[in-house]
């Protein structure tokens, strides 16, 4: 038995320390963080590409037409957060400084993200076809309800060039739907050796994920992160942060339970409605905010993009052990009753 088997350690949430040291330590920039960025979309691209040829067409239109799966997602991500921000507003000025306030509720009020929500969806073994739809639903919805969201929980004019970006809408497009569709068309030629080889996607789906966190955590050192609060701001906020995922995770994890969804629905309800975008997060911070105030205002979410990481890894990981040890019981039930 190895050493991390026996203290209990997965393997996974030990790579993405490890990414997190490494960006610490060797935080990449420039040149080179634009090729690993291309390099990270064309990873993403191909997760969602084998998602597609995995996923039978029947799937996918029962994860479209899944409409009370969606709705729990979509008032999780545009009602909840935002009513649980406007509560910790009790904290501010006490414990919370106004401009960290103001990036708690840009925080609460942006869309889901996509490629971690499906990655953890897909470990966890829950319903992948239904969280590409509502991730990504997410995310086109959240460019014109993020704004006008914003504009209601801080009072403040979110005309003044907070408008959404086609672009934006554009790339989600372009990165995730199009390779998934591809996917879709070469579904019935390649679907079986896809769904034979699993080794090739879950790498993709792990792959991508520290990819991601690395990219992003490289841009938080780089962009002077820990020189913009003292500590003693930054650790109020990692356990505001921490507070509002718990309560957020434990929420969905019981409605989901009361309303009778299966497991697989209650894995994508957990990982879509839990999550908040750093991706689309950061140039709608550089629109909604003036310049002077984007770095406070996104320093909450970057923190809770690196918690809600680890956290959702951990968890994605029980899933997955709670699924193998349920199907390992149901195959042993018939021969032992024979």
């Amino acid at each position: 038995m190895s050493l991390l088997a026996r203290l209990n350690i997965d393997k996974f949430l030990l790579y993405l320390v490890c990414t997190v040291v490494l960006a610490s330590l060797l935080p990449i920039s420039g040149r080179y963080a634009e090729w690993f960025s291309i390099a990270t979309t064309i990873a993403i691209g191909m997760l969602f590409f084998l998602h597609g040829a995995r996923l039978s067409p029947r799937t996918v239109v029962q994860g479209m037409t899944h409409w009370r799966l969606h709705l729990v997602i979509f008032l999780t991500t545009f009602a909840l957060f935002p009513v649980l921000g406007l509560a910790i507003g009790l904290l501010s000025p006490a414990l919370l400084s106004p401009a960290l306030y103001t990036g708690v509720l840009f925080l609460c009020v942006l869309p889901s993200t996509v490629q971690s929500s499906i990655a953890f969806t897909s470990i966890g073994g829950g319903n992948v076809a239904a969280a590409i739809c509502s991730a990504t639903a997410s995310n086109i919805l959240g460019m014109f309800i993020t704004p006008i969201l914003l504009g209601l929980v801080l009072s403040v004019n979110a005309d003044a060039g907070a408008g959404p970006s086609l672009g934006a809408i554009g790339n989600i497009l372009l990165q995730l739907l199009a390779p998934f569709l591809l996917g879709q068309l070469l579904q019935p030629w390649i679907g079986q050796w896809v769904r034979e080889h699993k080794a090739p996607l879950a790498i993709v789906d792990r792959g991508s994920i520290l990819m991601v966190v690395y990219l992003a955590f490289s841009e938080a050192i780089v962009g002077g992160l820990w020189q913009q609060v003292d500590g003693v701001s930054i650790a109020t906020m990692v356990v505001v942060d921490c507070v509002l995922l718990a309560l957020v995770l434990l929420i969905t994890r019981t409605v989901s339970r009361l309303m009778g969804f299966s497991r697989e629905d209650e894995v994508a309800i957990v990982f879509c409605g839990s999550k908040k975008t750093l991706a689309s997060g950061v140039p709608m911070a550089n629109v909604l905010f003036p310049a002077s105030q984007v770095g406070s205002a996104l320093l909450p979410l970057m923190l809770f993009h690196q918690i809600q990481l680890f956290v959702c890894a951990m968890l994605a990981r029980r899933y997955a052990t709670r699924r193998s040890a349920a199907t390992a019981s149901a195959q042993a039930s018939p021969s032992s009753s024979a």
